[in-house]
């Protein structure tokens, strides 16, 4: 593998391929792997993820990615997490009972109220195009304007302890986070991937850091 090359992390849960296809869209060459090495080498990493947040943590801990993920973070290079690997990066989640997830970041995954009034109407899964509210800037968001268009399907959402990591939000029913973003850590809950152009920036945005 190249150091030019970003590394998709393969666990068995993720959408890779579509994210695969959409960084070479975007102009970036991206390898699909579940070896440390590679992982390690790369100069920057992407944890995709669609599924239930236990077995997708399960899956990581049994290809012993846990370890190659936090380590790849901790080296500073850029790191960006996708739908469920947005939530994974978080302490806990409440999908099936609490679960622990890659504590990265403080704060908990929880799923959007059904007995609330303000989603009465609204179908869970949270499938579809929905706009996104800036909170904070961003380079992987750059060109992006605000309440911008993007492609969401989950059922739960992250609530971080800290604010100031908070990128976007999103209304559905209530307003949630939809991405954040730390130092070399983004991770958003919307699918790049699947959103067309704007998607295709901010994959464009994020291979062109570090």
């Amino acid at each position: 593998m190249s150091m030019k090359e970003i590394a998709i992390v393969d666990y068995g849960r993720g959408n890779v391929r579509s994210v695969q296809k959409g960084f070479q869209r975007a102009g970036w060459e991206a390898v699909i792997t579940c070896n440390t090495h590679t992982i390690r080498d790369a100069r920057a990493v992407v944890l995709p993820g669609v599924g239930a947040f236990r077995d997708c943590m399960e899956n990581l801990q049994r290809f012993d990615l846990v370890d190659a993920i936090l380590k790849s973070i901790h080296s500073g290079k850029p790191f960006l997490g996708i739908c469920l690997g947005l939530q994974l990066l978080f302490s806990e989640s409440e999908e099936f009972g609490l679960s622990p997830g890659l504590n990265v970041f403080r704060g908990k995954v929880q799923r959007f109220p059904t007995n609330s009034a303000s989603m009465k109407g609204l179908k869970i899964p949270h499938i579809g195009w929905n706009t996104v509210r800036m909170c904070h800037p961003s380079p992987v968001l750059h060109e992006i304007p605000d309440g911008s268009f993007f492609y969401f399907i989950h059922s739960f959402f992250v609530r971080p302890e800290d604010p100031d990591v908070v990128c976007t939000e999103t209304d559905y029913g209530i307003p949630f986070v939809s991405s954040i973003h730390k130092d070399n850590v983004f991770a958003t809950q919307f699918h790049p991937e699947k959103s067309q152009v704007l998607g295709l920036q901010i994959l464009r945005n994020f291979g062109g850091l570090g």
